[in-house]
């Protein structure tokens, strides 16, 4: 291994004591692949498996904590039924000695009628997303808002019951917690919502409620992260002083890290042009060292990652890196980043079959054209 990227396999104790063997993670992703039902398919168990290698941590696609708060293709965490699937995706992880970790989260109203299976998507408030054919969510009464906190807690208790050995609370990438803090999405004048403060108050209490799973079920340190996106284009949106304001109240709470969800982790402020700096290393002097903090974002070779090192991120999150090579950190570890593969041939059936692709998807990224590089 070269000297100038050892720092990416330096291992890591999180605040609770649990100790990662490195500080590369694999990103949450969704496959699209689960039942109808939200059971996990035997794809996406390979799917895991076969990425966890050479990891510290594999945090899986977002599992949903209420029938209504899915899309086509998440896998659910919202019964018990669940659990039995849930745990083989956790041991599937955990065979390779990376960490496995739940995400877990509620579309809010980036669902719709079709994907909700008729049920209509629920918000903070009636207001739809700007995206075309978006509903008009129905707004979630204070008592509903309540039950929701419930299911979050729910979800990570079966978590844990699953094995897992963390959660990850998906407070980003504009679905129901963000919409709660959002204040494009959120225009309520109770207690979740008005002020910045009230604004805060469904995610914390999701953090405290999934707090309390923790202490009242699990037998050993369990790990707990959340995720956020610094700033939302919306007007009104989240601005880099809501976020810094949120971070400074999430890291009072007992949290082992701090995810920041971000297209690319050099990127600069996408509200304030005139600032130059990356928004997670704003977010890192902010922090000070007091929490771990994750980036992401087209990390693609071992260089970029140990850029955003240098700014602060303590953990990277590899994401469409691990798609299209499964073996990326086995071979920047073993001091061989040229062998590292960056397109996916489609064609090739040898490729295709060690890529361990579920069939959804694979037609998700052919959909998607330049968001990972494929060769037909």
């Amino acid at each position: 291994m070269s000297q100038k990227y050892e720092t990416l396999f330096e291992p890591l104790m999180l605040p609770n004591g649990v100790t990662l063997n490195n500080r590369l993670v694999m990103a949450p992703m969704t496959t699209q692949s689960s039942f109808v039902n939200g059971m996990v398919t035997t794809d996406e168990i390979l799917y895991y498996k076969r990425r966890s290698k050479g990891l510290g941590a594999v945090i899986t696609a977002c599992a949903h904590v209420q029938e209504n708060g899915r899309f086509a293709g998440s896998p659910s965490a919202a019964t018990d039924a669940h659990i039995p699937g849930l745990a083989k995706m956790a041991r599937a992880i955990q065979e390779n000695g990376a960490k496995a970790i739940l995400q877990v989260f509620h579309v809010g109203r980036m669902g719709d009628t079709r994907s909700l299976r008729g049920e209509h998507p629920v918000s903070a408030s009636a207001v739809p997303a700007l995206r075309e054919e978006a509903e008009v969510p129905r707004a979630l009464t204070t008592e509903e808002a309540y039950e929701m906190v419930e299911a979050f807690k729910e979800a990570v208790r079966r978590g844990i019951q699953a094995g897992f050995d963390g959660v990850e609370i998906h407070g980003a990438n504009t679905y129901l917690i963000q919409q709660f803090f959002s204040p494009h999405s959120n225009r309520r004048e109770d207690h979740w919502g008005g002020t910045l403060e009230k604004r805060m108050a469904l995610p914390l209490a999701v953090v405290k409620a999934a707090k309390d799973a923790v202490e009242t079920y699990a037998d050993r340190p369990f790990i707990l992260g959340y995720r956020f996106s610094p700033e939302e284009l919306e007007e009104p949106g989240i601005t880099m002083d809501d976020t810094l304001a949120l971070v400074d109240e999430l890291k009072r709470t007992g949290l082992d890290y701090l995810h920041i969800s971000t297209g690319d982790v050099m990127q600069t402020s996408i509200r304030n042009k005139s600032q130059k700096k990356p928004v997670v290393q704003a977010i890192a002097e902010a922090v000070n060292g007091e929490i771990p903090l994750i980036g992401v974002g087209s990390i693609h070779t071992p260089e970029k990652a140990e850029e955003a090192r240098k700014m602060g991120m303590d953990l990277i999150a590899l994401g469409r890196a691990l798609l299209v090579d499964p073996d990326w950190a086995v071979k920047v570890q073993e001091g061989r980043p040229g062998d590292i593969r960056h397109i996916l041939k489609q064609s090739d059936p040898e490729q295709a079959e060690d890529a361990a692709l579920p069939d959804a998807m694979w037609e998700y990224l052919l959909s998607r054209p330049g968001w990972v590089e494929i060769e037909e």
